[in-house]
């Protein structure tokens, strides 16, 4: 990850089996990691039953929390590539209780649409 993109609020993809390892403790048997991205010290986690968000908090970052949403709780999903100008792909997920969506943003290099690949194979 770039520094830079972290400082510009966009995430960086990470390898699935290295943050496998790391949260292990926290994934149900059988639970694995598709996709990982991070954002400065903040990650969220695609696995093949939810959606983890990992929010490190405080000057250390050893205080952290972690947000479990089920894919049966996202109604629907948004991208939004990028452009010529525009260094940032962007992910709006729409979850049922909410009325605003959790947005994310990502690196221009991201692939987006493999992304959304991955949302739309749990949740359709």
């Amino acid at each position: 990850m770039g520094f830079l993109d972290g400082l510009m609020g966009n995430a960086s993809e990470l390898a699935p089996a290295e943050v496998q390892k790391e949260f292990q403790h926290v994934l149900i048997d059988g639970e694995r990691i598709e996709k990982a991205y991070k954002l400065i010290r903040d990650m969220f986690l695609f696995t093949d039953k939810r959606l983890i968000l990992v929010d490190k908090q405080g000057v250390t970052g050893k205080k952290t929390e972690l947000h479990s949403i089920p894919y049966k709780s996202i109604s629907h999903f948004s991208i939004e590539t990028a452009g010529s100008f525009d260094l940032d792909a962007e992910l709006k997920i729409f979850i049922s209780s909410q009325t605003t969506p959790l947005t994310k943003k990502f690196n221009k290099s991201l692939n987006i649409y493999e992304l959304q690949g991955v949302l739309a194979s749990y949740i359709l």
